[in-house]
């Protein structure tokens, strides 16, 4: 448990949406995808996840890892398949976001849904590291509750409601970490991080990654960042995380331009170089192969779901 408790000590942890959620009509979305983690809580109705065939009831749980695709249904009776670009354009025909404090977790068809990052020394994304499928967790009475008090918070005005949201946010990482070990999931996948975050070429890898996403992040540089020769660089980093470092570094681009796209008025073209890419239309290309959605929609995006 000392290794855990390790990474548990180095994740930074970042509360980014919170959204109380009813159901307008019956819905199967393919393939949503975001770069943040997302967990959801049913509160009335029905969520089904494409491949998996538990049986949901008011107050389980659905936890999505940041970086992996989901093809989600919700609502009672059959549902409009749609794409998730189709839903990003029409969010509001399917989805109505709620702010009543009072109504939390009473509506009809609902949910409620919290978005956050978990990075390890503050450039890893720690879940996504793991590459774990999105999972139920069954009737959580403290994962429920901690739900329901950053919904309320963050519905409020209260002097602190940020620091209490951030407080929250971590406390649910901590319990989603918990439930994974008390109930063995994925023990090769985390056995094998534990060993890898404390190795400190790879950490240096990781950070001169995310320092250099416009700079030259080519296997001969990687290889000088961890002194290692430039024939074995890739064959370590894959060894050590499970992916090759190319694939690596651009999921870490596209993330940053995630970001940028949601908080800045910079253009496409220019985020696109600010994070790698000088051909602005191959970036494009990259990002809805990705995403699912092009680069603009992402901009113009205030989601009521995973936003």
């Amino acid at each position: 448990m000392e290794d855990y408790n390790k990474i548990i000590e180095s994740l930074g942890v970042k509360f980014a949406k919170a959204r109380h959620i009813r159901i307008l009509q019956p819905i199967k979305i393919k393939n949503v995808y975001d770069v943040e983690n997302s967990i959801l809580i049913l509160y009335d109705g029905d969520v089904k996840l494409a491949g998996n065939d538990e049986r949901v009831q008011a107050g389980d749980l659905l936890f999505i890892p940041g970086g992996k695709a989901a093809t989600i249904s919700y609502g009672v009776g059959e549902p409009k398949n749609i794409s998730f670009e189709e839903f990003m354009t029409r969010r509001e025909s399917y989805f109505e976001s709620m702010t009543d404090q009072t109504v939390i977790g009473k509506v009809p068809n609902s949910f409620g849904l919290i978005n956050f990052e978990a990075k390890v020394f503050d450039s890893v994304n720690f879940f996504t590291s793991l590459d774990i499928p999105p999972f139920f967790i069954k009737q959580h009475s403290k994962l429920a509750s901690l739900i329901y008090d950053i919904l309320k918070e963050d519905f409020s005005d209260e002097v602190g409601r940020g620091r209490v949201i951030r407080n929250k946010t971590e406390e649910i990482v901590i319990e989603i970490v918990r439930h994974i070990l008390k109930h063995r999931m994925f023990v090769e996948q985390l056995a094998t991080n534990s060993t890898y975050f404390k190795d400190p070429r790879l950490i240096d890898i990781f950070t001169y990654i995310k320092n250099s996403l416009a700079g030259d992040l080519s296997n001969k540089q990687l290889a000088n960042v961890a002194n290692v020769s430039e024939d074995y660089v890739g064959q370590y980093f894959k060894m050590l995380t499970g992916i090759n470092p190319q694939d690596y570094i651009e999921y870490q681009r596209m993330e940053a331009a995630v970001n940028l796209l949601r908080t800045s008025k910079k253009s496409i073209r220019a985020i696109g170089h600010e994070v790698g890419y000088k051909d602005t239309a191959y970036f494009c290309r990259r990002f809805k192969m990705m995403f699912g959605i092009p680069a603009g929609k992402m901009r113009r995006r205030e989601s009521l779901m995973i936003g």
